[in-house]
């Protein structure tokens, strides 16, 4: 068969075919991701801080774990351990273990979670929170079981290590502060393989000793209080005192315990169990001696204030003694009768000064009645008026005068005003009085006048007599030419 030449618009050399496509579904692709995050991944230890934990009615528990810079889905499922469970809380700084794999129906990879550890302590500090979470539970921590320390501590049972610093400290604060405590030292170990059991039996074979003391020889025989107590260390050092079986001992003990194990940062559940917690051996000893240095205080005190208190007594006797003395003077009959006679000399010179009051009022009413009946009597009336008579008869000439000098004046006055309003007064200005002659009824407008009247016209001097004649008749109009 020929060979046909292939078209211009051939450009297969330019462009080929493309190869066959291998499409995935999302649940194939996802199902891919999820085998080879278990095969590369698998188990790991992630380290991160919880947030948006939800436990669910089922008992899975749902949480994310995040950094700064990401954050990652995880699950603890029911199964899981419990304990680990209990570990979860938002915002605590975890280590957790677990697989990493895909939650298919979301599409979402996620870490399913065996193990969850505190993050910064180890399998130490794990079991320390887990056994004291149990003992909290119990009630062991509760401060309502705590019992008070006696007030004086007379023999205190010592559970210790005989060759540790802490046996050292304790009895040097003892013999400066109360040489006369009376210590029951129990021996035992305080770090090592088996050192718990050896401070629980330690604590034990103290109540012993109590319950056989007080049934011997009565309650003051027996044990005031127990002391576990030893210096401080690592975490592992110290972990005798955070067993179960040193716990469970403390709170078993029928003497009230203190605990003083470590230094002032460490803590135990010892310390947490015991009725008390020192954070120092020294401050151990000095807290169960407290009760000592304030009885020789008081006792030191106590000549003083006896010395005080017999002088103010003293002193109190001694003034009920004087005011007793007072009140028997007081009472004397001779005191009476020196005071009867006292109250007579004060009546006499009383009655004295009454009389000679009452007289020299009398002799005042007499001299003032006088002068009152000398004043009123004609003779002397007679005599001031006598006397008044010269002054008055000046005031009534000055009167007189002064009242004719005014009556001039106010005359004078009047027909000043009288002249300035007279017709004369007027006429002298240049005006006239026009009247009709017949009548003599004053004009006052020229219509009142008409022609052939005779008028008379007084003037300011003389008088004119004259003729009212019509009016000239008007010139004619000039005629029109």
């Amino acid at each position: 068969m020929p060979r046909t030449r292939p078209s211009q618009w051939d450009f297969g050399e330019l462009f080929p075919p493309e190869p066959a496509r291998r499409i995935l579904t999302v649940s194939e692709l996802t199902l891919r991701v999820k085998r080879l995050l278990e095969a590369q991944v698998g188990q790991v230890w992630v380290a991160g801080e919880i947030c948006n934990l939800r436990v669910q009615a089922s008992g899975h528990a749902y949480f994310t774990l995040k950094d700064a810079g990401a954050q990652l889905a995880c699950v603890l499922f029911r199964s899981a351990d419990p304990a680990c469970r209990e570990l979860l809380a938002d915002g605590r700084q975890v280590l957790l273990e677990g697989t990493l794999t895909v939650y298919e129906p979301r599409g979402q990879y996620q870490l399913v979670v065996s193990t969850v550890e505190l993050r910064g302590v180890g399998a130490l500090q794990l079991a320390f929170e887990r056994l004291k979470q149990k003992l909290a539970a119990e009630g062991l921590f509760a401060p309502d079981r705590k019992r008070p320390l006696p007030h004086l501590v007379e023999r205190l049972g010592l559970v210790t290590s005989p060759t540790g610093a802490a046996l050292r400290d304790v009895l040097h604060v003892i013999r400066r502060r109360h040489p006369a405590l009376e210590l029951v030292l129990a021996p035992c170990r305080v770090q090592g393989e088996g050192a718990a059991a050896e401070i629980a039996g330690a604590i034990h074979r103290l109540n012993q000793y109590h319950a056989a003391r007080v049934a011997a020889h009565g309650p003051r025989a027996g044990l005031d209080a127990i002391l576990i107590t030893r210096g401080g260390g690592s975490l592992e050092d110290l972990w005798a005192f955070n067993e179960e079986i040193v716990a469970r001992a403390l709170a078993a003990s029928a003497l009230p315990t203190v605990s003083a194990v470590g230094h002032e940062i460490d803590f135990t559940i010892s310390d947490f169990v015991a009725d008390c917690r020192a954070a120092t051996p020294s401050a151990a000893a000095e807290l169960l001696t407290a009760g000592a240095v304030a009885a020789r205080e008081w006792l030191a005190d106590a000549r003083q204030r006896l010395g005080r208190r017999a002088r103010a007594q003293r002193a109190d006797r001694a003034a009920a003694l004087a005011d007793l003395l007072t009140r028997l003077r007081r009472a004397h009959p001779r005191q009476r009768i020196n005071e009867a006679w006292q109250r007579l000399d004060d009546l006499r010179t009383g009655l004295g000064r009454a009389v000679r009051q009452g007289l020299r009022t009398t002799r005042t009413q007499w001299e003032s009645l006088r002068a009152a009946w000398q004043r009123g009597h004609p003779g002397a009336r007679l005599e001031v008026h006598r006397q008044d008579l010269p002054r008055l008869r000046a005031r009534l000439r000055d009167h007189t005068r002064h009242g004719w000098e005014r009556a001039c004046t106010r005359l004078a006055a009047l027909r000043d005003q009288l002249r300035l309003l007279s017709p004369e007064q007027t006429l002298a200005r240049g005006y006239s009085i026009t009247t009709d002659a017949a009548t003599g009824r004053i004009l006052r407008a020229a219509a009142e006048t008409r022609p052939g009247q005779q008028l008379h016209t007084r003037l300011h001097r003389g008088t004119v007599l004259s003729r009212v004649e019509p009016p000239p008749d008007p010139p004619p109009a000039p005629a029109d030419t």
